[in-house]
């Protein structure tokens, strides 16, 4: 499914040594991956370098692999949707000559790649191999060789075209999708299982096995990021605005939701936006009750 929705990190602008954010080549890729990202080459991981970023939901889900030319090891993980916010912070190996290569799926596409079910992998992480054994298998024999984010990207591209029968597969799934990508998630669980000729039961059932999330949970994170869009990329940003075009009930209602997902206000938000190499006491002084959690060099 092509799509023009775009979904945005935290910080949208952010680069450095560990970093980057590709788009895909391939016009059949687009709807699928919302980006490659990494390192541009290795690096040695310095202790005076490393930073925390805020992880913010963004209706996709990651592989994730960090590459270790010193103790010559590859640790490959898959992270599911998320639908809450959370400091990711590097881990040691200070010293180490490292790099990072990430392949970020839009979560309703990713299901095409899969070996097994989504459901229950909301905020979870897992080894990548557990879901991606084909795809894991095949890129971790050339991480190595292709030591660039240019050339792992172009590699993963060339696999995944090449895997062009889909290994799991729901035309309902895609077909609400794309519905709730034209609505920009402002629209109730019932028009879109009427849409869809299907009971919200069922809707919720195939949501959780092929996307992990609900079929109400990513509307709500599909306006969130349709919002956020809007706040870091509108310089002249109007709530009051804000709440007719994306279909909130009013204010509170969208200054509410928004940091529930972002933890953040959105004043805050753009700010952290607009900075990059933050520290981690910036981040507690920016929102103090944003959870802390360890997640390893994706930052």
């Amino acid at each position: 499914m092509k799509t023009s929705y775009l979904p945005l990190t935290a910080a949208p602008w952010k680069q450095n040594q560990a970093y980057r954010e590709i788009l895909p080549v391939s016009p059949g890729l687009s709807g699928v991956i919302r980006c490659f990202w990494g390192s541009d080459v290795p690096y040695e991981k310095r202790r005076q370098d490393s930073h925390s970023t805020v992880v913010i939901p963004d209706t996709c889900v990651d592989i994730i692999y960090e590459i270790d030319y010193t103790d010559n090891t590859v640790a490959g993980k898959f992270c599911g949707i998320n639908d809450t916010s959370f400091v990711a912070s590097e881990a040691g190996r200070w010293g180490h000559l490292v790099s990072v290569f990430g392949i970020r799926f839009y979560a309703w596409a990713v299901c095409a790649f899969l070996e097994d079910s989504l459901k229950g992998t909301l905020n979870g992480c897992y080894d990548a191999g557990s879901r991606f054994h084909w795809l894991d298998r095949k890129l971790r024999q050339q991480l190595f060789e292709k030591n660039s984010l240019k050339e792992r990207s172009r590699l993963t591209e060339e696999l995944l075209l090449k895997n062009t029968v889909p290994l799991r597969q729901s035309s309902v799934v895609n077909h609400a999708a794309k519905i709730i990508l034209l609505q920009k998630g402002a629209l109730s669980i019932e028009q879109l299982a009427g849409e869809c000729l299907i009971s919200s039961r069922q809707l919720e059932r195939l949501f959780q096995e092929y996307i992990g999330i609900g079929p109400k949970k990513l509307c709500s994170l599909v306006r969130y990021q349709y919002l956020w869009g809007e706040v870091v990329r509108n310089p002249g940003f109007c709530v009051s605005d804000a709440v007719y075009q994306y279909g909130y009930t009013d204010q509170s209602h969208l200054i509410r939701e928004f940091k529930r997902y972002h933890t953040m206000d959105i004043r805050k938000a753009a700010a952290y936006a607009r900075s990059s190499g933050i520290t981690m006491s910036e981040i507690y002084n920016l929102f103090p009750a944003v959870s802390d959690t360890i997640n390893g060099t994706y930052s």
